[in-house]
């Protein structure tokens, strides 16, 4: 007999609750890896039980009870076969922790100490441990923090799920190895590792602001989520604290570019250009308050590469009409942007800043430069920023064969519509 699927609501809760389950298990059991074996099963059983016997009213205590139970049974399976010494016997639980399903105060090791701390804030900075590469770090912490499958962090990484697979495993040896704690970080340790966490929370919420994989074109929770680990982040260093400049700016970045989800699809899903959506649905509250934050750090002197993002995406939001853009500025923006980074992203818009200022032939010339990037070889964004250059120089014969290869290349299905679309348009106008 088949089980009834878990609402769409549901799922939402679990994917928001996963992050913050693996935090309190590890803060109590400090073996990443089987935490996250056992989070997943506990997941899982969430996913048969609920629909039949109803949400918990404590569903995050509910979870990390079941994870918690798994892992009490692996470790006396593994002290058995093992035969641990008794110094590391006397470090791991010999009862399951106890834990009241409705949240009741049960003491210092029970659940309401668990829930104490933001586990997903020391998760990411635990992820981010300077004993990995950051590449590794990078990778291990959209996994356990973002909820990303490996395919989407590859994605990320322009490079090959297999070869991504492989960098998640060994990240996890080495934090099992490394003997890394799971706390708040200090001082020092924030300095060392926050490059590494803005960098995964702005990943975490291009994700979910333009999803690389599947129907959706955006997942909402991983934006949402992203905001609000940046804020987390952003309180955690103060305003004078080092890097405060750049978090204020991966923030302001944020709200200034979420601010257009609403008019990013329209009914049916379908992807909206930007300079074909209707601005009277962005949201003016995210957009003033991503204007103050990069108003404010700006005034600062130190500019970061998050800054000139959100500085760009602020020139976006405040053109009435997408003919009012100042591409002029955003041109100069994404120069100095580019200076800063070998991104190959930076590269594709300020092509396309080039093409709206001095026409598609000098767009064009400029994305010359990353054929010979391996990380771009066959990646469709190339293909697709060619195709919209073609458009706009009166080449349409060329935009439609890189709109085809463009949407042959995607795993994202409404970016592969929209692409496959724009082609058939071309084509039956200049049959």
């Amino acid at each position: 007999m088949t089980a009834d699927p878990l609402s769409p609501a549901g799922e939402n809760l679990l994917r928001e609750l996963a992050p913050q389950v693996l935090g309190a298990v590890i803060r109590r059991f400090g073996d990443f890896s089987a935490a996250e074996d056992a989070v997943q099963e506990a997941l899982l059983a969430a996913a048969t039980q609920w629909p039949k016997e109803g949400v918990p009213d404590n569903p995050r205590g509910w979870l990390i009870h079941v994870a918690a139970r798994r892992m009490t049974d692996h470790v006396r399976a593994e002290l058995a076969r093992r035969r641990r010494e008794t110094a590391v016997v006397l470090q791991v639980p010999s009862e399951p922790p106890s834990v009241d399903y409705f949240g009741s105060s049960l003491g210092e090791t029970g659940i309401q100490s668990w829930m104490e701390q933001d586990d997903t804030l020391i998760l990411l900075f635990m992820c981010c441990h300077p004993s990995l590469t950051r590449p590794s770090a990078i990778a291990l912490t959209l996994r356990a923090v973002g909820g990303l499958t490996t395919a989407e962090i590859a994605n990320a990484f322009l490079v090959p799920e297999a070869t991504m697979a492989q960098r998640i495993s060994r990240a996890k040896q080495r934090i099992k190895t490394s003997g890394v704690s799971f706390r708040l970080p200090t001082d020092a340790d924030r300095s060392e590792r926050l490059s590494a966490v803005l960098h995964v929370l702005y990943l975490i919420f291009n994700e979910g602001y333009s999803s690389s994989i599947g129907v959706s074109l955006q997942r909402r929770d991983l934006a949402v989520e992203a905001i609000r680990l940046t804020r987390a982040v952003r309180n955690l260093l103060g305003d004078g604290g080092d890097g405060a400049g750049e978090v204020s700016g991966l923030l302001a970045l944020m709200l200034l570019t979420d601010a257009r989800r609403a008019a990013r699809s329209g009914p049916q899903g379908e992807l909206i250009p930007l300079t074909e959506q209707d601005r009277t649905l962005w949201d003016r509250n995210a957009i003033a308050e991503g204007v103050a934050v990069i108003t404010e750090t700006l005034s600062r002197g130190s500019i970061g590469s998050y800054q000139l993002q959100a500085a760009i995406a602020a020139l976006h939001d405040e053109a009435p009409t997408a003919e009012d853009t100042d591409w002029p500025q955003i041109l100069a923006l994404y120069g100095l942007l580019k200076r800063m980074s070998d991104n190959p992203m930076v590269t594709l818009n300020h092509a396309i800043a080039t093409a709206m200022v001095s026409g598609p032939p000098a767009g064009l010339q400029l994305l010359e430069a990353l054929d010979a990037d391996p990380r771009m070889a066959g990646h469709y964004r190339l293909d697709a920023v060619r195709g919209h250059l073609h458009e706009m120089a009166g080449n349409p014969a060329a935009a439609i064969t890189h709109y085809r290869a463009a949407a042959g290349r995607t795993t994202s299905i409404p970016e592969r519509n929209y692409l496959a679309t724009r082609a058939a348009r071309l084509a039956d106008v200049h049959q």
